[in-house]
């Protein structure tokens, strides 16, 4: 207990306004280490306040006195002035690794069993903003991981998952745990935390993300911008599609779409394509955006947003304005795109049937794509696929275009090597379309399998069919969508190749059954070259309750 004296000086130190009223306290009345450790806070309170100088602070010799005083008398300090000395001296100049606060850390690190849990949020929290891993750090961790049950309170479990859970995922499991638990208490800023931190850390606890979307939907009013832009984001992040959230979240992020930044509007689309959820008064929101704020787009923010409206196969209503304005910007700009960028544009704009000659004929020529071939990155082996898909546009889709296209040695790729891998990882509907096909069709030489062709789609199976819809032997006859034709004859008057793809769920967008950009070009490239376009369609009927693929013929 303090006495009558002590009160005063706490009274003073806490009334300080100025350095000098707190240093000049060390002459009057002896200052005991607890009222030492409370005037050195204020100090490096005041200091940060009011951007004072700390170095003559430091030079000061009733400062010195004061950092005497705690460090003769450090264990009668009592347990709050002590955890803030851990941030007031570093925030007045003093070395991390000095002696003055290595002997504060070994002061705490000794009392840390006997600290209340309150204060032991308080130091992870201080000690992660720090920016490194200190031994009083881990043994802090550790402490909370035996004692998570005693955690109380949605702020306590939100600041430590935001700031504290990427450096212990011990903790971080049991701080999910109790998010579970407290999930119908969190208001939409602290949902909007706990979303964003397993986001950051790429955690994709799914019945913790299930509870908090159950409970946002309950939450009645309308969510701030920020809870809308930075939820999308976190389950962009972690590939959760929850489709009444993202109803909620397109709806609502709707009427915001004209005070948004350039740079939000290009996050947000990005994130619905990468969630394959399509809100077409939304896109169409977006496209006026970019039709309205054409000069404050940056050339890689629009090029983001063509991209999404590609994967999601969307065409805008001011179709013909929209695509204007692309390729007025894109005019001369080609150059500041990065490879992998400018590929993905072009490619987006074949997806959309929105191509033009030169875009064709700048990443098709030679001095482009030899850029690309032959680097084994996924980044680079991704956009050579899509650059197959281009020199397929070019092929089948622009009959007056006369080049340059791929070499015809480039269209294999590498991904005949990959087959026999392929066949090993097959799913049982592959497995089954192998078994059934021979016995349907009236033999194994009548059907082909795992056929990558040219123009950079892999087809499931390939039949050959007489003007009778009789099958004929397949390995008999050219095939000039294969690298190699295995045949010399050419089809016969009437016959038709038929293609069997198996659509998988993710070829779908997730609010019902219409292909995205990528499916919707195969089957017109196919189309184009000649195959058979008949068959199931995908997803007729309702759709399965099972994540399991889809089949049709092409």
């Amino acid at each position: 207990h303090e006495n009558g004296s002590e009160q005063r000086l706490r009274e003073l130190i806490r009334g300080a306004s100025s350095p000098q009223e707190l240093l000049q306290l060390s002459r009057g009345q002896a200052l005991s280490s607890n009222l030492a450790a409370l005037a050195i806070a204020r100090l490096a309170r005041l200091s940060c306040e009011q951007r004072l100088d700390t170095e003559s602070i430091r030079g000061d010799p009733r400062f010195q006195q004061m950092l005497g005083i705690v460090d003769a008398q450090i264990s009668q300090v009592w347990n709050t002035p002590l955890v803030q000395l851990l941030r007031s001296l570093p925030a007045l100049g003093l070395a991390r690794g000095g002696r003055q606060v290595r002997s504060v850390e070994q002061e705490v690190l000794w009392r840390l069993r006997r600290l209340p849990l309150r204060q032991l949020v308080q130091l992870a929290e201080q000690l992660a903003g720090q920016g490194h891993e200190s031994v009083l750090l881990l043994e802090v961790l550790r402490k909370l991981e035996l004692r998570w049950t005693e955690l109380e309170g949605t702020r306590t479990v939100v600041t430590l998952m935001a700031k504290v859970g990427h450096l212990s995922p011990a903790l971080m499991e049991r701080l999910e745990d109790k998010a579970l638990e407290l999930a119908e208490h969190f208001d939409p800023e602290e949902l909007r935390r706990v979303v964003l931190a397993l986001a950051l850390q790429q955690r994709r606890c799914v019945p913790l993300l299930r509870a908090l979307s159950y409970h946002l939907l309950q939450k009645p009013t309308e969510l701030p911008l920020p809870v809308l832009t930075d939820l999308l984001f976190a389950y962009s992040k972690l590939s959760f599609q929850q489709p009444q959230v993202l109803h909620r979240l397109s709806q609502e992020l709707q009427p915001h779409m004209g005070s948004l930044s350039p740079a939000q509007v290009s996050r947000c689309a990005r994130s619905f394509a990468s969630l394959r959820w399509l809100s077409r008064p939304l896109a169409e929101a977006i496209a006026q955006y970019c039709l309205d704020n054409t000069e404050n787009l940056s050339i890689t923010q629009l090029c983001g947003i063509l991209v999404s409206f590609a994967r999601l196969n969307f065409q805008p209503s001011s179709s013909e304005e929209f695509f204007s304005m692309i390729h007025e910007r894109l005019q001369g700009q080609e150059q500041q795109l990065d490879v992998h960028l400018l590929t993905d544009v072009v490619w987006s704009l074949c997806v959309l049937q929105q191509h033009r000659d030169p875009h064709l004929h700048q990443v098709l020529s030679p001095e482009f794509h030899t850029r690309l071939r032959g680097d084994p990155s996924p980044r680079a082996q991704s956009s050579w696929l899509k650059l197959l898909h281009i020199n397929a546009t070019a092929r089948l889709e622009v009959p007056g275009y006369q080049g340059p296209f791929l070499p015809p040695e480039a269209l294999g790729g590498d991904r005949d090597k990959d087959r026999d891998k392929d066949k090993e990882k097959a799913t049982p509907l592959q497995r089954g379309l192998r078994e059934a096909l021979p016995g349907a069709l009236g033999g194994h030489d009548l059907v082909r399998y795992d056929v990558s062709t040219v123009y950079g789609w892999d087809i499931d199976a390939e039949a050959v069919l007489d003007s009778d819809n009789k099958p004929l032997p397949i390995r008999d006859f050219t095939a000039p969508h294969l690298c190699h034709s295995e045949g010399t004859k050419p089809l016969p008057p009437g016959a038709r190749r038929v293609a069997v793809l198996r659509w998988e769920l993710p070829q779908f967008s997730s609010r019902g059954r219409e292909l995205l950009g990528r499916g919707s070009m195969a089957r017109r490239h196919l189309r184009a070259a000649g195959f058979l376009q008949r068959g199931t369609r995908p997803g007729a009927g309702k759709r399965p309750r099972s994540p399991g693929p889809l089949l049709s013929l092409a």
